[in-house]
């Protein structure tokens, strides 16, 4: 079951793309954060999600805001995608345990191995303020996002 608003988000610690080590307890009291599961990179959807979210960057990565992008793709393959598709934001592997964040947050799908379309709006204080959880065929809406940030301010 997903986590919900309201709940506490359930920290983590994981690699971006350049391997640097990305805590969610890095952003607290600091930034509000915007955390995006996705199922895997180099597919349709996804591709098609996260090019909207770098069009979306201006609203989603300021000194209010950090976004996060959490798959179980290894570092390397998230390193080649975010240069083929010009991905500036944090790509986190989630690769070992497998899916393990993905489980904390309640979005990981055992009988694929991957999580789900799910993105969290975490607020400073570490609270989940806002969730949507799609399944994996269904795209989510940046416009949605955006939404729920000004809902924060």
């Amino acid at each position: 079951m997903p986590i919900e608003p309201g709940q506490t988000a359930p920290d983590f610690e994981l690699s971006d793309q350049h391997g640097q080590t990305v805590r969610l307890a890095d952003f607290a009291g600091r930034r509000n954060v915007v955390l995006v599961f996705y199922p895997l990179a180099f597919s349709g959807v996804c591709r098609g999600e996260l090019v909207a979210l770098r069009e979306a960057a201006p609203d989603l990565v300021n000194d209010r805001v950090q976004l996060l992008t959490v798959s179980v793709d290894s570092m390397f393959a998230h390193r080649v995608w975010a240069e083929q598709e010009s991905l500036e934001f944090p790509l986190l592997s989630d690769f070992w345990p497998h899916g393990g964040v993905a489980r904390s947050y309640g979005v990981f799908d055992d009988a694929r191995g991957v999580a789900v379309r799910a993105t969290f709006v975490i607020d400073t204080g570490g609270a989940v303020r806002w969730r949507v959880v799609n399944p994996i065929s269904e795209a989510r809406d940046v416009d949605d996002y955006r939404k729920a940030l000004c809902e924060l301010a």
